[in-house]
């Protein structure tokens, strides 16, 4: 009997172990997220050989090992290698509660991240291009399984971390489902990560307001001027009750994270004033406990 067969059943007499593979694109940002995940205290393995997690995953599971959360960080070895994760996942969900996140970002920013660093694809032996589309070709099965695809396009690596804190940074809570809430403005495009998206267009532009127009949602001022306005408070109250039926409805379902954005048309004003409120109501109801907030626009 190998090591693995031994090791089987070992969920039986211990609390399993939270497991994150980490994968995606290449260029959108693995080796941040990894740093990331490292500095919010999660034992990191990169590059091992995908046939060779499950072992890993079984010795850093020992009683001894210490480890709470552990992540692998997979795709050095090239999207061919990836693409071999597929049996690997089936022997991990047996053993432990295992999340995939995958790291995507759109191809012309892909292209613009080679061509400014400088750096080789892993599949050099084509052009960028060709090695792009061959790759996410490759990865198409492994995003479909990903609990979360996260679109690095518009996010700086500062910005990707912050999200990684709010996705990955709260080990009190890393059974219950974690929910965020992202403002953003429509003339930079919607956020491909998410689940839920509800606009505030409709509401009186604080940017027409010349004392307003350099704050932002998260300044008094500009926040009094938004809530100022009738259907406001209206729309949140009828979307907190939304969202109070929604929320469990994803958690029972089985969902590990549920992002729901907010957009106008800048992401500076309306959407963060009413993200931020929307959070606190959630969080404060109870609906969402830990919720997180992110402005993915508000300093542009």
């Amino acid at each position: 009997m190998d090591l693995l067969d031994q090791r089987t059943r070992v969920g039986e007499t211990e609390a399993m172990r939270r497991l994150l593979l980490v994968t995606g694109m290449s260029g959108a940002g693995r080796s941040t997220a990894s740093a990331a995940l490292e500095d919010l205290g999660w034992h990191v393995i990169d590059n091992l050989p995908v046939p060779l997690i499950a072992e890993a995953a079984d010795l850093v599971n020992h009683p001894g090992a210490g480890h709470e959360r552990v992540a692998f960080v997979l795709g050095r070895g090239g999207p061919v290698e990836i693409a071999q994760l597929e049996p690997v996942l089936e022997v991990l969900t047996e053993r432990y509660d295992v999340d995939v996140f995958f790291l995507d970002a759109d191809d012309d920013v892909l292209v613009r991240r080679y061509e400014g660093t400088r750096r080789r694809h892993p599949r050099s032996r084509v052009g960028v291009i060709e090695a792009i589309a061959e790759e996410r070709a490759l990865l198409q099965p492994v995003a479909e399984r990903a609990s979360v695809v996260l679109n690095t396009s518009e996010l700086s690596s500062n910005q990707l971390r912050l999200r990684m804190r709010d996705l990955f940074g709260d080990p009190a809570d890393q059974r219950s489902m974690r929910t965020s809430v992202v403002s953003f403005g429509f003339k930079y495009g919607i956020p491909l990560d998410v689940d839920l998206v509800f606009d505030v267009r409709f509401l009186p532009n604080p940017y027409w307001e010349v004392a307003l127009r350099s704050q932002s949602g998260l300044d008094g001022a500009v926040r009094d001027y938004v809530f100022g306005q009738d259907a406001t408070g209206t729309f949140v109250d009828k979307l907190e009750d939304l969202l109070a039926f929604l929320v469990p409805c994803y958690e029972q379902e089985g969902k590990s994270y549920l992002t729901i954005a907010i957009g106008c048309t800048g992401g500076r004003h309306r959407s963060v004033a009413v993200a931020e409120e929307l959070a606190r109501r959630l969080g404060a109801g109870g609906i969402a406990p830990g919720i997180s907030v992110f402005h993915r626009d508000i300093d542009r």
